[in-house]
């Protein structure tokens, strides 16, 4: 019988978060710019890039993780090692990021989740301290109410916490690769900005030259 790994947090996680805030991978581009590499199984120190991001989510402090996969899914499964997590088909993910967001927060209806902490899979320089962070600023006693999003020189950026109060409205505007941006800049006033900019760095992997970010 394996013996459960003990997770390593974050040293900025403080207190375990409940596990009623679920962490929200968005993993299913394609890398159309990369040649049509899925992005979840670019290799990142010798594995594919999904498990880096699902690590940096559980030791940011998020005890639940669900992935949402578009291409080459069958694959990924294959691949990439996953344990735990619940992986989310996307059948229209070549509709954009936005198609991603609303199969993520659909997979959370009907669960015991309060809030959701989404991470992009292309962003690696987006660590577990930021997600602690980003964490720590939802609402110690309602977190359904919650709001925050790291910024990056006062520019936001992931990792974006939505409490359940707000799923209906952002899945309603979430179109193309615009993702929640229509819904945050209609609540800008209710974020909480949380800045990373001193524990991570928020440069995607979209092209071949963004590839050497990765080796």
């Amino acid at each position: 019988m394996t013996t459960p790994t003990k997770r390593r947090r974050s040293p900025d996680a403080g207190q375990a978060a409940p596990e009623r805030v679920v962490g929200l991978l968005l993993a299913a581009g394609g890398g159309r710019r990369l040649g049509g590499r899925p992005k979840a199984l670019l290799t990142y120190r010798g594995r594919p890039l999904v498990e880096h991001a699902v690590r940096c989510l559980r030791e940011g402090g998020c005890e639940r993780v669900h992935v949402v996969l578009g291409a080459g899914a069958d694959e990924v499964r294959a691949r990439a090692s996953l344990p735990d997590c619940v992986l989310v088909d996307n059948p229209v993910w070549e509709q954009g990021m936005g198609s991603s967001l609303r199969a993520g927060l659909t997979s959370l209806t009907g669960t015991d989740a309060r809030a959701a902490l989404v991470l992009l899979v292309d962003q690696p320089g987006i660590g577990p301290r930021a997600v602690a962070r980003v964490l720590g600023a939802r609402a110690a006693r309602e977190p359904r109410d919650s709001l925050a999003s790291a910024t990056y020189a006062g520019v936001r950026g992931h990792p974006v916490l939505f409490g359940s109060a707000h799923w209906s409205g952002v899945a309603a505007t979430a179109t193309g690769d615009r993702g929640a941006r229509a819904y945050l800049k209609e609540h800008a006033d209710r974020i909480t900005l949380v800045e990373c900019g001193d524990v991570a760095e928020p440069y995607d992997i979209d092209t071949e030259e963004d590839l050497t970010r990765l080796e």
